[in-house]
């Protein structure tokens, strides 16, 4: 069937694509854009560079504004989809939800409503195995936030390896954190991954700290090169 990938940029959402375009036929993504750092759906770090990674995985994009008010955001939600349904025939919507029954709750609801399925190919996955899944199945992914302790400067721009990955089991083992930063501890954003027909390099960056556990890694020139 026809779907679409509601995504972030980050590496939940695109992986979860990737998993379902195996069996479904991916197209076109759908970004909300929240005024709201803090919204309870959204993550919007460097959300703008979505629209790049449609224009490299050669898919539409509807990008939908939201201010990010709590359950507000979902009517919002619920008109992009519907906007995705009628123009490009959808017949699904795909979601990188792993453990945030919030946030799966009130997809799956939006899609009974509108008639079309939710798909979900990372739900109660192991954290761990997830993030070494993505090293195996070619995603380049860097963190781009961060917002709980243990999480500290240098993880920002870090990119996702194995190092990092048992940096982060560390930190999970002292502060209890989400390894795949299901509860918000971090963002990230995915710059190479097998749905691009080419790769996003970073030009300039910036590191801006809050205190010593909350940043973001904020790109501001970014090129594209061949894979």
């Amino acid at each position: 069937m026809k779907i679409a990938a509601l995504t972030s940029g980050g590496k939940d959402s695109l992986y979860a694509a990737y998993l379902a375009s195996k069996e479904h036929k991916l197209v076109c993504f759908v970004t909300i854009i929240s005024e709201n750092p803090h919204s309870y759906m959204f993550h919007t770090s460097n959300v703008n560079l979505t629209e790049t990674q449609a224009k490299i995985a050669a898919l539409p994009i509807i990008s939908f504004k939201t201010e990010g008010k709590k359950e507000e955001e979902l009517k919002d939600l619920k008109q992009a989809l519907e906007i995705a349904k009628q123009k490009y025939k959808i017949q699904g919507i795909v979601s990188g939800a792993i453990q945030s029954v919030y946030q799966k709750e009130r997809v799956d609801n939006i899609c009974r409503q509108l008639n079309i399925a939710s798909i979900a190919p990372l739900w109660h996955t192991n954290p761990e195995r997830y993030l070494k899944e993505l090293l195996r199945d070619g995603f380049s992914v860097i963190v781009t936030s961060i917002a709980a302790e243990g999480l500290t400067k240098d993880f920002l721009g870090a990119r996702i390896d194995m190092a990092l990955i048992e940096k982060i089991k560390e930190v999970n083992k002292r502060n209890k954190i989400h390894m795949a930063f299901e509860g918000g501890e971090a963002e990230t954003l995915v710059l190479d991954c097998p749905l691009f027909k080419k790769k996003i390099e970073i030009l300039e960056a910036e590191k801006q700290m809050e205190s010593e556990f909350v940043g973001k890694y904020v790109i501001k020139k970014i090129r594209l090169a061949e894979k």
